[in-house]
């Protein structure tokens, strides 16, 4: 699977207190930016220009990087001294190196570090500073419109009426946005709908636009009722108690009859203009997501001191579920600053009493079950795996409840603060299908997402079905879904490819459900004042 492009981020650098290698005046540095997404190697995605003469530059020459949630993007920024016209730079002198992630970036909006030499050791006082900016316009409009009195095309019944809105390019007109078909009615309201300013008109408020009014017919030959043009200041002077009303006129008519007014009237009771905040918006406005881990210790994975069950780890450290924990929280634990980590078992005998338990902490400390960083995680798993009996049934809902919990108390913020997200890692048939189902339907109305990954060979099938990509995920009581919330991902379909193709797959959803939510509840980013329906 192909990882999904988030959007492009524009990096701004500039230097302090470089080396100074010249003799007679100042060192002349240039930016080279490297990066590394496959943990092989090092590619130049470009350089700076030089600055001469100077110790803290402020480059001009911006870097513009596609940006991937679901990838872990190392990042070198080496800084050299350039003293020649070579465009190899193995013969100037190099004046320090950052080496991070696009993500540590984003989710800092503005990183300073101190530079540092090939051996590591610092390059004398040298920092650099990264400024990252989303290059987008993220800004949406929100429509209400009706019509009345439209033409009737059908011979029996009434005109199926939609309607299409273009904006004028250099090439002609281009289809910007299709309403939904409303049937039998010659007086329709349609759904509110929204369209991205940059596509309805370049962001451009006095560009022409032009609505097409369709009569709908299933082979497709699709009757023009009527058409007009107009632009977003006209149509934003509108408002529900006095719409602002067009005529769709049908020139062919037009030109046949001498008393044609029109076919029917256009009326825009709503045309707003809102900020509609990104994923970026929100994680470099100071949201965080929240990582906690959830590992499956039923008895089905087998004795974990024997090479055949899932949990035995192999001499060189490995099994699936160090491996899954590995690859998906390399990734996201760029995005919590605290980076201490709620880490969970279910479906195991603990001690001392030896009940089974559902939500145990890997670190048996119910009060503080936080694990420094993932390698935390990986340490806590390690020593907690000899120390239960594994044993059953697999029961999903008291892990998913436990993280609602804590969404609960996050969704009650007025910003966008805090987004959680709960990875599942497990080999097998679910227990308590109905009361996951429930948990995930009220899951998906908090700020949360659910990944599931399983290992093993068992049937998936109830994961795929919990995996509600058709939005049609219910409660047993018959309350749909809000949101889709949860991704499934079979471990074994990635066995012998890169480590990376795992955690791109299984978060690339993320991006989305983070919007999803906080669009959904009008929520802006902590950093950022401006009240997203105000602009």
């Amino acid at each position: 699977m192909a990882a999904q492009c988030v959007t492009k981020v524009e990096l701004t650098v500039s230097c302090e207190n470089l080396l100074d290698k010249d003799v007679g005046s100042k060192s002349d540095p240039l930016c080279m930016l490297l990066m590394n997404t496959t943990g092989a190697q090092w590619f130049e995605v470009d350089r700076t220009e030089r600055v001469k003469n100077c110790l803290s530059p402020k480059f001009a020459k911006k870097f513009v990087i596609d940006y991937y949630f679901e990838v872990v993007q190392k990042l070198k920024f080496g800084i050299y001294d350039i003293d020649n016209k070579t465009i190899d730079l193995s013969d100037d002198d190099f004046l320090g190196e950052l080496e991070c992630t696009l993500g540590q970036i984003v989710s800092s909006k503005k990183l300073t570090r101190p530079l540092v030499l090939k051996n590591q050791r610092p390059a004398g006082k040298g920092t650099i500073t990264i400024n990252a900016e989303e290059i987008k316009d993220n800004r949406v409009v929100n429509f209400e419109v009706e019509a009345r009195k439209l033409d009737n095309k059908d011979f029996f019944g009434k005109s199926d009426p939609y309607l299409e809105f273009y904006r004028q390019t250099e090439t002609g007109w281009q289809l910007a946005h299709r309403t939904e078909v409303v049937k039998n009615n010659l007086n329709p309201a349609w759904k509110p709908f929204k369209i991205p300013l940059q596509s309805l008109c370049n962001s451009d408020m006095e560009k022409p636009i032009k609505v097409e009014c369709y009569d709908y017919d299933n082979d497709g030959s699709h009757d023009l009722i009527g058409t007009f043009e107009t632009n977003l200041t006209r149509m934003q002077q509108g408002s529900h108690t006095s719409p602002a009303e067009f005529d769709c006129v049908n020139i062919k008519k037009k030109q046949k009859k001498k008393n044609y007014k029109n076919s029917g009237v256009v009326s825009v009771k709503l045309c707003q203009v809102v900020k509609e905040y990104s994923f970026l918006d929100y994680i470099m406005g100071g949201c965080q997501l929240n990582f906690t881990v959830g590992i499956d210790f039923t008895g089905s994975n087998g004795d974990p001191r024997s090479p055949d069950s899932l949990h035995y780890i192999s001499p060189n450290g490995h099994n699936e579920y160090l491996m899954a924990i590995w690859s998906v929280g390399m990734v996201i634990q760029d995005y919590d600053s605290d980076k201490m980590f709620p880490a969970f078992g279910f479906g195991a005998q603990i001690p001392p009493s030896w009940q089974v338990s559902h939500e145990f902490p890997l670190n048996f400390n119910s009060s503080a079950p936080f694990c420094a960083g993932i390698e935390g995680i990986v340490e806590a798993y390690r020593v907690c795996l000899p120390q239960v009996k594994l044993y059953g049934p697999t029961n999903f809902s008291p892990i998913i409840n436990h993280v609602a919990r804590f969404g609960a108390q996050a969704a009650q913020q007025k910003t966008a603060s805090q987004y959680f997200v709960l990875l599942i890692i497990t080999d097998g048939v679910i227990t308590d299908l109905d009361q996951t189902r429930t948990a995930i339907v009220n899951a998906s109305k908090l700020p949360m997402s659910i990944i599931i990954v399983g290992v093993g060979g068992a049937d998936f099938s109830a994961m795929e079905f919990l995996d509600g990509d058709n939005g049609n995920l219910k409660a047993p009581t018959g309350e749909p879904a809000l949101r889709d919330i949860v991704q499934f991902v079979p471990f074994r379909k990635f066995q012998n490819a890169p480590k990376e193709a795992l955690a791109q797959c299984v978060l690339a959803e993320i991006p989305g459900q983070v919007m999803s939510y906080f669009n959904m509840m009008k929520l802006s980013p902590p950093n950022d004042p401006t009240p997203a329906a105000s602009i």
